[in-house]
């Protein structure tokens, strides 16, 4: 990998420090306080709405809805209000729970694979690739055969696609550099999205030109209870094969040299993490549309507060990305209500500015990088 690291990457030479820099009850208490965090906003978010729902009320419904408890909970709440709460609203936070977690945990895995904190599934058109595969189904419903499983195994089997595109046309000489990378990351995005426009103008009706543009701006309205149990699935098992490889991500970090010396077969290595990254993102693609810029702020952040060890940067993320998410959506609901926005929006409006000031922030030489 050549130069251009982003200044969050420590150096083969600093590295153990860096990744060892914070201490293990910090840790522990910044994990605590976003799970509490992670509970009081789904709790915020199931109660905001046009029918303002009481936090008691909220979780009494919720674990009536348990099997062994559902016997000792008195019912102090209207038809309506159980309604509202467990099959619209639930389902909805859940998913928002699920997709930011998802995202933050590919962008924490993508930047660790390329060294680079500017890399996300948005930037390097693997979203663009899952939206065209999935857009496939929404528009046309192909791949019908599959039934349920169409989505996500097209949203996945675009998404690797773009993520090979992407190495190979970074790829020169046998070496892949950070520069060549994202710029290839945006030229297939740009393809790929204007793709997904074609597909999305050759739909055989009004509604499936509507439906499938907003799902391409992202949105959690789809939300059901039989939708949460695959990206759920998926994103906890790539969770936890990251966390089981956090020494060879660590590794990476310090060059692809130092990582060869321990011990660390980079090529396979390299295989894994797209394969993992390119599932997590097809997941998460197809059950909320394509959102950016979560997996670009989400890992940034968590690497400032908890240092670069993947080991707390990974289950840190998860827990940051399912909160900002759940959040966006809030705002995408609410700010023009009864009207609602696509949460794509929201995300862009607070990772577009991230993203320059990032860029300004990284020590980045564009013209001079080989």
């Amino acid at each position: 990998m050549t130069s251009g690291t982003s200044s969050v990457y420590p150096s083969k030479h600093n590295s153990r420090t860096h990744i060892a820099g914070k201490s293990a009850l910090g840790f522990t208490t910044i994990l605590l306080l976003l799970a509490a965090g992670l509970v009081l906003s789904v709790t915020v978010a199931v109660m905001l709405g046009p029918v303002a729902v009481a936090p008691g009320t909220v979780w009494r419904i919720a674990l009536s809805h348990l099997p062994w408890l559902d016997q000792w909970l008195p019912v102090t709440w209207t038809r309506p209000e159980e309604y509202i709460v467990w099959e619209i609203r639930f389902p909805r936070v859940l998913l928002g729970v699920i997709v930011g977690g998802g995202l933050a945990v590919t962008g924490a895995a993508i930047q660790a694979l390329i060294r680079n904190s500017l890399a996300d599934p948005y930037i390097l058109g693997v979203s663009s690739g899952a939206s065209v595969t999935a857009t496939l189904v929404i528009v046309f419903g192909a791949f019908g055969i599959l039934g349920r499983f169409a989505l996500p195994l097209s949203a996945f089997l675009g998404s690797l696609a773009a993520m090979l595109m992407v190495f190979g046309l970074a790829r020169v000489a046998g070496r892949i550099s950070t520069t060549r990378l994202l710029l290839a990351g945006v030229a297939v995005s740009m393809m790929l999205s204007a793709v997904t426009s074609f597909i999305v103008t050759m739909a055989p009706n009004e509604k499936g030109i509507r439906d499938a543009m907003y799902w391409m701006m992202g949105s959690l309205a789809g939300a059901q209870w039989d939708t949460l149990l695959i990206p759920t699935l998926i994103i906890a098992a790539g969770t936890i094969v990251l966390l089981t490889q956090y020494r060879s991500l660590n590794a990476l970090l310090t060059g692809e040299e130092a990582a060869v010396t321990l011990g660390v077969n980079v090529q396979t290595f390299r295989v894994l993490l797209v394969i993992v990254a390119s599932l997590l993102t097809g997941a998460v693609v197809a059950v909320s549309g394509s959102i950016g810029f979560v997996g670009l702020m989400i890992p940034h952040i968590v690497r400032l507060m908890v240092g670069s060890d993947h080991r707390r940067v990974l289950p840190v993320s998860l827990l940051a990305g399912a909160i900002f998410v759940v959040w966006a959506d809030v705002c995408a609901r609410l700010v023009l209500a009864p009207q609602e926005l696509p949460i794509g929006i929201v995300t862009a409006v607070c990772g577009g500015p991230f993203f320059v000031w990032l860029l300004r922030r990284s020590s980045y030489s564009f013209g001079g990088e080989k």
